[in-house]
């Protein structure tokens, strides 16, 4: 009886050696970092498991929350899914493991067809940035929405329909845009149609503090940027303009690369610059007085010119000032006129002296 007992004990430790031995090689196969099949077995705010070969169950690790919402929403008990090995073994026994890689393969693959099918999706603004808007969209990847690719002016937490306008996984990068984009098709269709100098006709669909979106045709809009609305210097769009008014422009290029129409207001006049500079031809000495003395040279304006030429602006690059030569606020000076910079509105300067230093160019 006694070796019946002694059998069973030792039949019993055999077996639970050869389990735990079981269990532990099934652990020990696993390295950190692979990625490995895997199957969702529960699914909660509170917990996540999967099974891995039908012999590992594993504790899915996510504290971001918005990531974890969207496993949430994304997957259900039973899917097949591909998890990354955080940890092979915790001190609880349990593989720790992670679905953000799996996550992102599906977000890019959703990207890649959102961006062939140009299906507007909804994004929300999650940061301001100098040149646009950082936005986030419902299935984890964050993206940019660019200033020139806005309809509105944004606000962070501000949701919005975009397409994706263009992408790349290797750097990251993700551009958003909330305008309809011309397909290159339709693009070279409008080019036929259009020509750049022509005058075209349309109403303003949208005003932002950094110009003004134009309907030229169903699906077909142009863009006049505020430097290209008036020869003189515009502070505010909304004091000027309004969604509905019609105007005139003159279409100044068409972009291949984004598949845009860039419009002017201001081009169908003359540039007054080039009258004013009439009374400011090269070799000219004139008088001036310093307005401002900066890094890179010296600010004037002229004496004893019309009211019109007021609004000429005189410039001393500052190589073209000799090392022992300092100007001061409101300095009376004479100077001779180098050169006309027609985009700058500028007139360049160099100093009259008495006697020409070493060295000065």
């Amino acid at each position: 009886m006694a070796s019946d007992t002694t059998t069973n004990t030792s039949t019993r430790g055999s077996l639970m050696a050869q389990l735990l031995e079981k269990h532990k090689t099934a652990f020990v196969g696993l390295k950190k970092g692979e990625s490995v099949k895997a199957k969702i077995t529960k699914l909660t705010s509170g917990e996540i498991l999967v099974t891995m070969g039908a012999k590992t169950d594993a504790y899915v690790l996510e504290k971001d929350k918005r990531i974890l919402h969207n496993i949430l929403s994304k997957f259900k008990v039973g899917d097949e899914v591909e998890v990354n090995v955080l940890n092979p073994e915790s001190e609880t026994g349990q593989p720790i493991v992670s679905l953000r890689r799996y996550l992102g393969q599906i977000a890019w693959k959703k990207l890649e067809e959102l961006q062939k099918s140009k299906e507007q999706i909804e994004v929300k603004v999650a940061e301001a940035a100098k040149a646009g808007y950082v936005v986030d969209t419902d299935f984890g990847i964050s993206g940019f929405l660019p200033n020139s690719h806005t309809s509105q002016q944004l606000a962070v937490g501000d949701a919005v329909k975009a397409t994706v306008l263009e992408f790349n996984r290797e750097d990251n990068k993700i551009i958003f845009s909330q305008k309809p984009t011309m397909t290159e098709e339709q693009l070279l269709e409008v080019m036929k149609k259009f020509k750049v100098g022509q005058t075209v006709s349309g109403k303003i669909s949208n005003v932002v503090p950094f110009g003004i979106f134009i309907a030229l045709q169903d699906g077909v809009e142009g863009f006049v940027h505020i430097s290209e609305v008036s020869w003189d210097k515009v502070d505010n769009l909304s004091d000027l303009f309004n969604a509905g008014d019609k105007v005139e422009t003159v279409i100044t290029k068409f972009d291949r690369e984004t598949r845009k129409i860039s419009l002017s207001i201001k081009r169908l006049t003359l540039d007054p610059f080039d009258k004013l500079v009439e009374d400011f031809p090269v070799d000219k000495k004139v008088s001036a007085t310093v307005l401002k003395v900066e890094e890179a040279g010296v600010l004037l304006s002229f004496d004893g010119v019309g009211e019109d030429a007021k609004d000429v602006e005189g410039y001393i690059k500052k190589e073209k000032i000799p090392p022992t030569v300092t100007y001061v606020v409101d300095q009376k000076v004479e100077v001779v006129v180098s050169e006309h910079d027609k985009r700058r509105h500028r007139v360049y300067l160099t100093p009259v002296l008495k006697e020409k230093p070493i060295g000065y160019r």
